[in-house]
């Protein structure tokens, strides 16, 4: 195990045989919440998701599930321990309430949009003891072999408190019964100084703080496995010592301090492979490579043969790559601190024994992974789901931040489309109208609502050769009689005069003749005959002031509807 940077950024590599197989980082201004201590205060119950949000003090509430309340399982709180989690059986909000008060502990800590995930059994560790304050009954380590388990369940029986329960971890294994006994006797006082402190504290408050990465990876990692611990700071090198000084005596003789030129990471080559890490394609021996791509909900790695082509037969190459990816994507769960849902694609095999055999060799490499997995299996379609607890942010996430440029998705987006689509409405620009003691002398005035081009300054409409007679311009048809094949068009009202119609482009019309006798327009193609809509009042449009207004005509007789004119049915 070695431990670099300082006590302000701290790096944890565990390493195998010269391989790195594990890391873990930490920064002052990132530290991990999980094991944290919290009053908190209920924000919302939702009992449609069975889940409540609960303000801890932290910028986003946390959630906590019907499933994390009063569990009196010791399996919910370690996933490698005796015993099965125990249904709830009742509804989220028939045991919290908003505003209530509530004593919760953080077991996973925020990722992305999601906040910290919340539990109600708190529990506190130790050395080689897990205490359950409200808990019942004992668990034991399901790594340890099974004679090991009963020496230990014997003891569990005589050391746990009335009213709390214990989970021996993996640590324990040889360990006294007296050493156990002082470590439920330390944690036992612990928790009546968070109790004491949750009694008179108001909500939100933080109440306990798991140690920093340093102290907790020693106390929850180190043990006879390892050959020896090196760190690089003064600082933490002393407090690791005091440390196993108090809680392993036989081990504090295994630290070593790192004092040479170079970075404790530099001389030992982990540098270069925490690069390789942050790859997306990772080579095997063989020549073959994986690609890990992460998305939102899930990881998938993808085995390839690359550059490797074998020497007997194609299922003969496809078996050895396969056996090699199966133990280098084990390494980069752990290496990365995958979590969650994983899909690996094997390259397809033809005989069901090399299937098995790739997936035997799979499980046994999972064996050194302290982190909860489980192996669905293969599917129809070649591929091995898998899924990882993911208890906090990978190594990517630790190391790394979001490209500014493409968000994180890995391409930039081109052709203008990059620029966020903005809807702007065009201002409406209001139209100045001359005043009529400054007439305009520059353009004639134009005729509001008419037809062609407009007549001079202080010409009348009777004056103006092209206008028609005000009879003709403001009589409407005759109602047709029913029955005619042009209703539609008869029964339809004129359009007001500042819109001309789409279909022909306007023309100035042509001089008007005396009013006894007006002179036929070109007549209108017949339309199709339709239903008559309902008639509607239009009103006549505002005349220009600075247009005098024309002075009334005698009406003359009614136009002959059976001949063509300019008021028959057929001009219309």
């Amino acid at each position: 195990m070695l431990v670099g940077g300082s006590s302000d950024q701290a790096q944890v590599a565990i390493v195998e045989d010269g391989v790195l197989v594990e890391t873990y980082v930490t920064k002052s201004a990132r530290r991990s919440l999980v094991g944290n201590v919290y009053l908190g205060r209920v924000q919302n119950v939702l009992r449609g998701m069975e889940a409540a949000f609960v303000d801890i003090g932290q910028s986003r509430n946390a959630v906590l599930y019907i499933g994390e309340l009063g569990s009196d399982s010791p399996g919910a709180l370690e996933g490698d321990v005796e015993g099965d989690a125990q249904p709830a059986g009742q509804r989220i909000d028939e045991v919290l309430a908003t505003g209530q008060t509530v004593l919760v502990q953080v077991t996973k800590d925020p990722m992305g949009t999601k906040g910290a995930r919340l539990t109600t059994e708190v529990s506190i560790a130790g050395r080689y003891v897990v205490l359950v304050p409200r808990g019942a009954g004992h668990g034991i380590s399901r790594r340890l072999d099974d004679r090991e388990r009963l020496r230990l369940r014997d003891i569990a029986r005589r050391i746990r408190p009335d009213g709390y329960g214990v989970i021996l971890r993996t640590a324990a294994e040889g360990v006294e019964e007296d050493e156990l006994t002082r470590d439920v006797s330390r944690l036992t006082r612990l928790w009546e100084e968070i109790a004491g402190r949750a009694e008179k504290g108001s909500a939100p408050m933080e109440i306990y703080v798991e140690p920093d990465l340093v102290i907790r990876t020693v106390r929850d990692l180190f043990s006879r496995d390892y050959e020896r611990l090196v760190i690089e700071d003064r600082d933490n090198y002393e407090r690791v010592v005091a440390y196993l000084g108090a809680v392993a005596p036989e081990l504090a003789e295994r630290v070593s301090h790192h004092d040479g030129p170079e970075s404790l990471f530099d001389a030992l080559n982990i540098t270069d492979q925490l690069r390789k890490a942050l790859e997306r394609k990772v080579w095997l021996p063989s020549g073959g490579y994986l690609v890990v791509d992460r998305a939102e909900a899930l990881t998938v790695i993808d085995v390839n043969t690359g550059r490797y082509v074998g020497k007997t037969s194609l299922e003969d190459t496809v078996v050895k790559t396969n056996l090699e990816a199966a133990a280098e994507v084990v390494r980069q769960l752990r290496l990365r601190d995958i979590g969650g849902i994983i899909i690996i694609d094997f390259i397809d095999m033809l005989l069901a024994r090399n299937r098995e055999s790739v997936l035997k060799e799979f499980r046994s490499e999972l064996l050194n992974d302290k982190t909860k997995t489980q192996v669905i299996g293969i599917s129809p379609l070649g591929l091995v789901e898998m899924t990882r607890k993911n208890v906090s942010e990978g190594l990517v996430e630790a190391l790394g931040t979001p490209c500014p440029t493409c968000a994180g998705r890995g391409v930039v987006i081109g052709h203008g489309l990059d620029e966020p689509h903005v809807e702007t409405t065009p201002p409406v620009v209001a139209r100045e109208r001359p005043t009529p003691d400054v007439p305009p002398r520059d353009r004639p005035a134009r005729r509001r609502g008419g037809r062609g081009r407009g007549r001079p300054q202080g010409q009348r409409a009777e004056d103006d050769p092209r206008e028609p007679p005000r009879e003709t311009r403001d009589r409407r048809p005759p109602e047709p009689s029913e029955g005619s094949p042009r209703t539609r068009e008869r029964s339809r009202p004129p359009a007001p005069p500042s819109t001309p119609s789409p279909s022909a482009t306007p023309a100035p019309s042509p001089p008007a003749p005396p009013p006894a006798a007006p002179e036929p327009a070109p007549a209108a193609p017949e339309p199709t005959p339709e239903p008559a809509p309902e008639r509607r009042e239009t009103r006549e449009p505002d005349r220009n002031p600075l247009i005098r207004p024309a002075e009334p005509v005698a009406e003359t007789r009614a136009p002959d509807h059976t001949e063509p004119g300019r008021g028959s049915p057929e001009t219309s």
